[in-house]
């Protein structure tokens, strides 16, 4: 593009180079901005002569239109896409969701020219109407090859955001400690509360049981025929292993078990296990206190339905100091 300066009464179909303000201040036209013939005879009302601007040479797309292009690639799920100013495009939650981010994708798309993204971190958990993501051009046009390129790449490995959304989520919270069937749900169930209350929910089934594997079993049991999202169990103990009473029972019923250890601080004594579809999640002393931890972490996708892996709960050392 090549900016010069040109007479208002030629200004027409050009793009604004800087913002226009009035003598007091307010803004009168923004920069970017495409003059119509009302605009031509707004600036001449107001007294200007000349104007500063630009136009698209062959080659190169506007800015709203190419960041409209790649926002209609980068995202799929619960989401719309909305113009803002200085060529920006805001991808909007339509539904409670957890948001889903392929990092790889999105530092590729990162490292080409003219267009940048950001995003929520993956897992985020956001309401609707929360903006989740925002693409940027460069100033006024990009060039129509640097365009293609990215749209190419998101249209072969793509999308690099998903709006997941959360909908009638169901936790069932276990309470165990190794000699009060009830101690354990005395000392947690208020901070448990609290935590689900974040994400707009609280616990939909609940069960205290002496932290032993026969009972352990049978209570997740219980527990699964009620057909939870997800089944949290606050222990009083901190196991050594997915080898202790918790991981026996849980192998017990037949989960597969997942994940031991998270790169999370607070929260690494962590174990994942699926019995069929449904999540079963101990993490001793992430129940002690309301502050974050790895289940705040994972609770969004959870909730969503996702299918979080071991390789994923890996990946979460990198912001994974909370405290």
């Amino acid at each position: 593009m090549k900016a010069q300066t040109v007479d208002v009464r030629e200004s027409m179909g050009r793009i604004l180079c800087c913002t226009i303000f009035r003598p007091g201040g307010k803004k009168l036209l923004a920069k970017g901005h495409v003059l119509s013939e009302e605009d031509v005879r707004l600036l001449s009302h107001e007294g200007m002569e000349h104007v500063w601007v630009t136009e698209l040479e062959e080659g190169e797309v506007a800015e709203d239109n190419a960041v409209t292009m790649v926002a209609a690639e980068l995202g799929c799920g619960n989401i719309e896409i909305r113009l803002a100013a200085g060529g920006r495009a805001n991808l909007i939650a339509t539904h409670d969701c957890c948001v889903l981010v392929d990092d790889e994708l999105l530092k590729q798309i990162n490292c080409t020219a003219s267009i940048v993204i950001s995003t929520l971190a993956n897992f985020s958990y956001a309401k609707a109407g929360q903006r989740i993501c925002t693409v940027k051009s460069a100033p006024f046009a990009i060039a129509s090859a640097q365009l293609e390129a990215v749209i190419s790449i998101l249209k072969e490995r793509g999308p690099i955001l998903q709006a997941r959304p959360i909908r009638e989520p169901s936790v069932a919270v276990l309470y165990s400690d190794p000699v009060s069937a009830d101690r354990a749900k005395q000392l947690f169930d208020s901070i448990m509360r609290q935590r689900l209350e974040k994400f707009g929910i609280s616990p939909a089934f609940a069960l205290s049981t002496v932290e032993e594997e026969g009972n352990v079993s049978r209570s997740l049991m219980h527990l699964l025929r009620a057909k939870p999202t997800g089944i949290l169990i606050a222990s009083t103990t901190a196991p050594a292993g997915p080898d202790d009473t918790i991981g026996r029972a849980m192998a017990k019923i037949g989960c597969h078990l997942e994940r031991f250890l998270a790169p999370v601080e607070p929260g690494n004594l962590f174990l994942l296990g699926y019995k069929e579809d449904v999540p079963i999640i101990s993490a001793p002393g992430c129940f002690r206190s309301a502050k974050p931890n790895i289940v705040d972490m994972v609770l969004p996708p959870v909730l969503a339905r996702y299918r979080v892996s071991g390789w994923e709960i890996a990946c979460l050392g990198h912001g994974g100091l909370l405290a």
